[in-house]
């Protein structure tokens, strides 16, 4: 044998000797049993209501009647009232504006005194009639008389009727010299001024009501069922059936709140946006200590529609495969249950059925679930 192999057994001799000396020395390890660790989750308890289901939408306030002040008659204005300005207030009965009455005066004189020609030449002619008629009895006139006398007769009854109606319309022409505001309200715009001459059917001012305002909000069409309203329901709702209706507004960092009725819907579904309209009042009276609404204020509105027996409220995070929970059992264990959902809002869901009173669901986004899984609940 040469050097080279005597070398290299030397060397692995050693090397297993080293081995061999390492693999007795080395202390022996103590196995201890290893404690299984339970994932905490977060979970809630079925707490069952009755509550009324919300209805949540938007609109501007608009006034409940707006109209075009417009003259019956012409002339020129002599008077306008400090109201009659935009933004100006006036209540129902308020003289707004007066045309020069002047000339719609002596109209109204020379109707008169037709009128007073007309009645005595009716009563000329009544009793002439009554005298004919007396000597064509008698045979002291003829036929022909008689007729003629009759005919007079209704001639001056008709001159009568049309002297008196022309009267009566120079009595209103008068009267419409003064134009008088038709209900509570606000002047939107004017354009007139003293001394102009306004014409009959010209709108002169642009007024509207204060007694009460409405807005028009956007509802969708499967929302209806949760007003209580059919989806074919037209026209005004029965005051017995109206749903309270809560507006609001923001103001920098106040928060205004007006109390309202739905007491209507319109006629047809928008076809844009497929929404069905309807129409929430709030009224203002004498009474009233609630601040008026400005009409084009962009308004947030709450309905309260149906009420819902035993319903329970769910964080979004709950759901599961859409209509699924993770119910928490009394060995801590995990199981699916199966519920029937009655509505979805923006991150809560309302359960109407499937789950008890006072169980525990698990609210946790947990990733990967298996049924019976063991884990420690942490109740919020």
């Amino acid at each position: 044998m040469n050097k080279k192999t005597i070398y290299t057994g030397a060397v692995l001799l050693v090397g297993l000797a080293l081995a061999y000396l390492l693999a007795n020395s080395s202390p022996e390890r103590e196995l201890a049993a290893q404690e299984r660790t339970l994932r905490s989750v977060r979970v809630m308890p079925v707490q069952a209501e009755d509550e009324h289901l919300i209805i949540t939408s938007q609109g501007s306030v608009q006034p409940r009647s707006q109209s075009e002040l417009i003259p019956e008659v012409s002339g020129r204005v002599e008077w306008m009232s400090p109201s009659l300005v935009g933004g100006g207030s006036f209540v129902q009965g308020d003289v707004l504006l007066r045309v020069n009455s002047d000339d719609y005066r002596t109209a109204l004189k020379r109707a008169q005194a037709a009128s007073d020609r007309a009645q005595v030449e009716y009563e000329f002619t009544r009793d002439e009639l009554a005298r004919m008629e007396k000597l064509h009895r008698q045979n002291l006139a003829s036929q022909s008389q008689l007729d003629g006398t009759q005919r007079s007769a209704r001639i001056a009854e008709a001159n009568l009727s049309e002297s008196q109606a022309a009267l009566n319309q120079a009595t209103r022409d008068l009267q419409r010299t003064e134009i008088t505001a038709p209900f509570d309200g606000l002047v939107r715009n004017e354009q007139v001024d003293v001394g102009q001459f306004v014409s009959r059917g010209n709108s002169i001012a642009t007024i509207y009501a204060t007694d009460f305002v409405e807005v028009r909000l956007p509802i969708a069409g499967d929302q209806l069922r949760f007003l209580g309203l059919d989806v074919a329901h037209r026209g005004p709702v029965p005051e017995s059936a109206r749903l309270p209706v809560l507006l609001s507004a923001e103001f920098g960092t106040t928060r205004l709140l007006w109390e309202g009725e739905l007491v209507r819907t319109e006629a047809e579904i928008d076809e844009r946006s497929r929404m069905i309209y309807g129409v929430a009042r709030v009224e203002f009276d004498a009474t009233s200590h609630t601040e008026s609404i400005p009409v084009g204020l962009f308004v947030h509105a709450e309905i309260q529609g149906a009420l819902v027996e035993n319903a329970v409220r769910l964080p979004r995070s709950a759901l599961r495969d859409n209509d699924q929970v993770l119910v928490v059992d009394e060995e801590n264990r995990l199981r699916f249950r199966k519920i029937s959902i009655l509505r979805l809002e923006h991150d809560e869901v309302l359960v109407n059925s499937g789950l008890e009173d006072g169980e525990l669901i698990c609210i946790s986004a947990i990733q990967t679930v298996v049924d019976g899984m063991q884990i420690d609940p942490v109740q919020e």
